[in-house]
């Protein structure tokens, strides 16, 4: 019965269906790949495509320094201004000034994180995903991690007085967790939607905090 069985597997594995269905697939698995390989290749700006890759490289280099020193020039000229206006918002409609900016302010700074972002996830290859994501955590670092650290830095080194207790404990909430969820080696909608329900659960930790109990 066993050579039998091995027989009847030799001959369907053998059989015109089955090769002809290896190599649909082995087509399919040479156009998936091609189609990712040609979305990276469409990464190089047109302008340097056809350069040589050591210029394309050069250039890229220079227009990126040259990108960020705009970049930083334009957060310097308009940063206080925006403070202001966010301070005068709150004045005008009576609404704590922290609750404007906390909701204003990351959409103005983080609008470039995230359209990059999306530009790269539409793609939808496992390189430009990546990146992506790497994006994402290291705006979330940059904005949470180190811009806390500065501000409790001034904090000490000016002798301001203190009272934001509810805040950092919002911030350093939102860190724990995403600590943990950005150690997973599988993200699924289940990650995002809790991701994406942290911006307004924050919000609403830090009025419970002042209001219920007190905190500054």
């Amino acid at each position: 019965t066993g050579g039998h069985i091995e027989v009847l597997l030799d001959h369907a594995e053998n059989s015109p269906v089955m090769n002809s269905y290896q190599t649909d697939e082995v087509g399919d698995m040479a156009e998936d790949t091609d189609h990712e390989e040609e979305e990276e290749e469409e990464e190089v700006p047109e302008d340097l495509a056809d350069l040589p890759p050591e210029v394309q490289r050069r250039h890229i280099l220079v227009r990126a320094f040259y990108m960020m020193g705009a970049g930083t020039l334009l957060v310097l000229l308009f940063s206080d201004p925006m403070v202001d206006v966010m301070s005068e918002i709150g004045t005008v409609s009576g609404i704590p000034a922290f609750y404007i900016s906390f909701v204003l302010a990351p959409l103005a700074s983080n609008a470039s994180e995230l359209i990059a972002a999306y530009s790269y996830a539409s793609k939808k290859t496992t390189k430009t995903i990546t990146i992506g994501l790497s994006a994402l955590e290291g705006a979330a670092i940059m904005n949470n991690t180190f811009g806390l650290g500065i501000f409790l830095a001034l904090v000490y080194f000016r002798q301001l007085e203190w009272s934001f207790s509810a805040e950092t404990i919002a911030i350093v909430a939102v860190e724990i967790i995403m600590f943990f969820i950005a150690r997973r080696r599988v993200l699924t909608v289940k990650s995002a939607v809790i991701v994406a329900c942290l911006f307004p659960a924050s919000i609403a930790l830090v009025a419970i905090l002042e209001n219920v109990f007190g905190l500054d």
